[in-house]
Parts: structure tokens; C-alpha cells; sequence
């Protein structure tokens, strides 16, 4: 890999680090503020909100500048939500300013990789940026998770500074104030991020033609034989994905009865998992047979599914201590199940990602496919986490909206792999690799 590359990694673990850790602040921000269940998950939709309304137009920006000033201009706006929840905007809001941020910072973040890297090396590369991500959202999830717990933040708001009132009384905004720093660690990296010397065309900046432009792109990767089986699993994965960072807290506060900052962790094993997936299938899975691993999507889903059926009233009450750490054999059992489903989702999603990224930047500009794909994973993600909220606002038992999500994504991906067996039957679409069909 170029160093630049290196760089690149650098800043998104950083950034994304942040992003993690602020979302679980942001709960016990309004866990503080006294705010209904229903709203934790909205959180997430907030946040994802400018990466469906935007598509049209991050593109375009992604590919009129440099994209790593692209990147240092969209963390700095972060940085503003991020900074604007600790000065009592309401945590929503605040943590919808981010995903301004982030929507605009995606595009450029992967669309680079397809400016600095050879095909052949795509694969590889979402590995190393897939598990870094993950990675960043293990150690967020803790980090935020750790930062709200009572004793840390005890020891954090004891600080005090000679004449200086920071205005910082509580756990949550303790934790912000932590959290802003990893962004701005993210922001010294983006300034080291090398020009790779790629330039596009004179971006549009109508809006009606930035609209109409998009739904070109939208239309041409949709019909595309790879694309739309590619953009459909990461579009399902991403949706998913999202949905089951809540699932995860509530069903540990039921089956396994864990607070919020014991069940953050366990978000953190999820992620573990995804982390393994991927640097197995970076390793293992060359892009031309990224299409045979569709089926562990099916089995990812009948695992979720399984969770509905799981609770620490069944498991003897025994343990094992390891490194003077003491782990009750149900907690053993659910962390390994939990890393399992992890590991099955980032085997699947990594080499999809990497086969979309390739068939975009054949079809059109990098930034405009990446667009295209966070429009599609985004607006899945919108739609699943408003049924999630809706199931819990009327308090739909948990084990029941497992199971509808566990079926519900096995289903999915059935339906994906008989689409791709179509195509397969009408023509030889993986020879399409590299290749345009329009």
C-alpha cells in the first residue's frame, strides 16, 4: 500500500473513534434529560438523515476539491456538533450536525481508495478500512461506554482549573468534552493526507441538475448486473447494521440485565466480530469471487434470530476467571455467539463493498457512486431503526422484534442470491468485473 493510504487510515479511525463514542454520551445525555425510549434510536436516524437528503450533492463536492481538504472541512463540522451538545443544543440536533459532517466525509473517504489504489488492491484496502472502522467502533463504544461510568467521571469532573469555569457538570458532558479531542486528532491527520492528482470535470452546482445528475448515477448503478446485487447487500447490511447496535443494548438489558455501560461493550464484541470477518475475507477473498459469499448473509440473519431464544435464567450459574476477571459462563456463551454474528457480517459486507466501490468507479466518478451507495445504505437505515423506534414505542416485547429482524434480513438475502442466479442465467455477470455494461 502507498503511505498515503496509511494516512488515510489514520485520520477515519480517529474520526470515526469519535463518532462512536459520542453516540453512547449522547444516550446518557438524554437518559439525563429524561427523554422516552423511542428516542435513543432517533439518535441514529438524525444522524444518518444528511446522508439520505444530501446524496445528490456530496458527490459533486467530494469531487471538486482535493479530497483530503474535502475530509478536514466535513470532520471540522463535527467537531461543531460535537462541541454544540456539550453547550446544551439538544442532543439530536447536535448529533444531526455530525452526520452533516460524516455525510459529506464518506465519499471522499472511500472514493480516495479508488483514486490512490489499483483494482486488484480494492479488496484488500476495504479490509484494512472496514477493520480500522470496526475497530474504531469497538474501541468508541467502549471509550463512550467507559467515559459515562460513574467512577471515570468522577475522576474526570474532580479536575478542576485555576479561575476557569468550563461549564461541565456533568458524566455526559465530561465524556464530550474527551470525545472532541478525537476529533481533532482526526483533523491533523487530514492535513497530512497526500493530493493523488485525480481530477473531474468542472462539478455542476445547480441543484436541479446536481438532482437530476444523481438520479443518472442512481439509475445506471441500479441496472448494472453486479451493481445492484452489491449495492443491495451493502444497502441490507448497513440498515441492519444500525438496527442492531439497539437491539444489542436492549436485549442486554433483558436477557442478560446489564446497564448501559456494560451493555456498550457488548456493541464492542459485535464489532470484534465484524473486524475478524473482514480481515478474513481481505485475506481470503479475491474480487472476482466476491459474489460467493452471499450465503453467509443468510446465516448472519438465522444467528440474529437466535438471540430471541437466549437468556441467563437457562445457563448454570457458573464461571471462569481470566486475568483476574471474573465471567459468568452466560456472559462466555453470548459473547462468543455475538462475535460469531460480527464475524459472519463483515465476511460478507467487506468484499460487496469492495466489488460496488470497483463497478462505481467504472460506471461513473468515485465520489458520485459513493454517493449513490450512502444514499441507498442511509435511507435502509432510516427506515429500519423508524420501525425499530415504533416497535419499542408501543413496547413490543424484544425477543419479538429479534426474531422479525433476524427473519427479515435471512429473507432478504434469499431474495438477493435468487436475483443473482437470474442474472447469472441470462448472462455471465461476474465476467463483468473490471468491465462496463452500459
Amino acid at each position: 500500500m502507498k503511505p498515503g493510504f496509511y494516512t488515510i487510515m489514520a485520520a477515519q479511525f480517529f474520526s470515526s473513534l469519535a463518532d462512536n463514542a459520542l453516540l453512547i454520551a449522547a444516550i446518557a445525555l438524554l437518559t439525563q434529560l429524561h427523554a422516552p425510549d423511542w428516542m435513543t434510536p432517533l439518535l441514529k436516524l438524525f444522524f444518518v438523515l444528511s446522508y439520505v437528503v444530501l446524496a445528490a450533492f456530496v458527490g459533486a463536492f467530494a469531487d471538486s476539491m482535493p479530497k483530503g481538504k474535502v475530509m478536514l472541512i466535513t470532520n471540522t463540522i463535527k467537531i461543531v456538533g460535537c462541541v454544540s451538545m456539550l453547550f446544551g443544543m439538544h442532543p439530536l440536533l447536535a448529533y444531526a450536525i455530525v452526520g452533516f459532517g460524516a455525510a459529506a466525509y464518506s465519499p471522499a473517504k472511500y472514493g480516495i481508495l479508488t483514486e490512490l489504489l489499483p483494482p486488484e488492491k480494492l479488496v484488500a484496502a476495504n479490509g484494512w478500512i472496514e477493520g480500522l472502522t470496526v475497530g474504531s467502533i469497538i474501541l468508541g463504544t467502549v471509550l463512550g461506554g467507559a467515559l459515562i461510568n460513574p467512577h471515570v467521571s468522577g475522576a474526570l469532573l474532580a479536575f478542576d482549573f485555576p479561575m476557569i469555569d468550563t461549564g461541565v457538570d456533568t458524566s455526559p458532558e465530561a465524556a464530550i468534552l474527551i470525545i472532541a479531542g478525537g476529533y481533532l486528532i482526526a483533523a491533523l491527520f487530514n492535513l497530512h493526507i497526500p493530493d493523488t492528482g485525480a481530477h473531474y470535470p468542472h462539478q455542476e452546482r445547480n441543484p436541479l441538475r446536481l438532482i437530476v445528475d444523481f438520479a443518472q448515477c442512481f439509475r445506471t448503478l441500479w441496472r448494472d448486473r453486479l451493481g445492484q446485487i452489491s449495492l443491495a447487500v451493502t444497502t441490507l447490511f448497513w440498515g441492519a447494521g444500525a438496527t442492531l447496535q439497539f437491539i444489542v443494548l436492549k436485549w442486554a438489558e433483558h436477557a442478560l440485565g446489564l446497564d448501559l455501560s456494560k451493555g456498550a461493550i457488548l456493541q464492542a464484541v459485535v464489532a470484534l466480530g465484524v473486524a475478524i470477518g473482514a480481515i478474513l475475507a481481505a485475506t481470503r477473498i479475491p474480487l472476482k469471487k466476491s459474489l460467493s459469499i452471499l450465503p453467509y448473509g443468510v446465516a448472519m440473519g438465522l444467528l440474529v434470530l437466535a438471540l430471541a431464544f437466549y437468556d441467563r435464567s437457562f445457563i448454570p450459574d457458573v464461571g471462569l476467571t481470566l486475568f483476574g476477571i471474573y465471567m459468568p459462563l452466560h456472559m462466555i456463551i453470548a459473547n462468543v455467539f455475538l462475535v460469531i454474528i460480527g464475524g459472519l457480517a463483515g465476511f460478507f459486507v467487506v468484499p460487496m463493498n469492495a466489488l460496488l466501490q470497483h463497478r462505481g468507479h467504472v460506471l461513473m466518478s468515485a465520489g458520485h457512486s459513493i454517493a449513490v451507495q450512502n444514499f441507498n445504505e442511509n435511507l435502509s437505515v432510516l427506515a429500519m431503526l423508524c420501525l425499530y423506534a415504533v416497535l419499542i414505542r408501543y413496547n413490543c416485547d424484544i425477543r419479538f422484534v429479534i426474531v422479525f429482524f433476524g427473519v427479515s434480513v435471512a429473507g432478504a438475502m434469499i431474495m438477493i442470491m435468487r436475483r443473482h442466479a437470474a442474472n447469472q442465467r441470462d448472462f455471465d455477470s461476474v465476467a463483468l468485473i473490471g468491465k462496463s455494461t452500459h
